[in-house]
């Protein structure tokens, strides 16, 4: 029976904090274009933030996922969600991406200072795509990756550890 309650427990708990803290969370394309507005409930009051929306081309993209309003908001139907973590951690920023189209079209590159959180969301037409993902000099890679306008397709890049981390002093160190 414990094994039973206990799962139960921190699973409605972890669904009350969230609810409590987060509430409601919209996001909607800026009338300029440029920025992501998103709209969120902490305590009880409505909050407003924004997010960068760049552009590689003609494709749109911007990176989410920091803190539980980011986590918890409901974003436009994007066709390609990349979520990157390393070691476990459910957080990885600064990574570098190019999407290549199957089709031999130019390749997008979007630059690791354009990446601040787990999650990268790219508008890109139906099609396949090969994706290569660069975080600390390590390389990972998908090929084949079919997507349909209008539908957001999640695909995991994880790299199994971090290998910089940093000193006391703040300083990057390999491992």
């Amino acid at each position: 029976m414990r094994q039973i309650l206990v799962p139960a427990f921190v699973l409605l708990s972890s669904f009350c904090v969230g609810v409590s803290f987060a509430g409601d969370s919209v996001s909607r394309i800026g009338e300029s274009g440029e920025f992501l507005e998103l709209e969120f409930q902490v305590n009880g009051q409505r909050s407003k933030g924004s997010l960068p929306l760049y552009r590689a081309e003609a494709v749109r993209y911007f990176s989410a996922g920091v803190g539980i309003e980011e986590r918890s908001a409901e974003y436009p139907p994007f066709s390609l969600k990349l979520v990157f973590t390393a070691g476990g951690k459910p957080f990885l920023a600064g990574v570098a991406v190019t999407i290549q189209p199957a089709t031999g079209s130019p390749a997008i590159n979007i630059p690791q200072e354009h990446v601040n959180g787990p999650w990268l969301f790219v508008d890109l037409p139906s099609g396949t795509y090969h994706v290569t993902a660069i975080h600390a000099a390590r390389t990972q890679g998908l090929k084949g990756i079919q997507l349909e306008a209008g539908k957001t397709k999640t695909v995991h890049l994880r790299w199994s550890e971090d290998r910089v981390s940093a000193a006391p002093s703040g300083e990057a160190v390999g491992r």
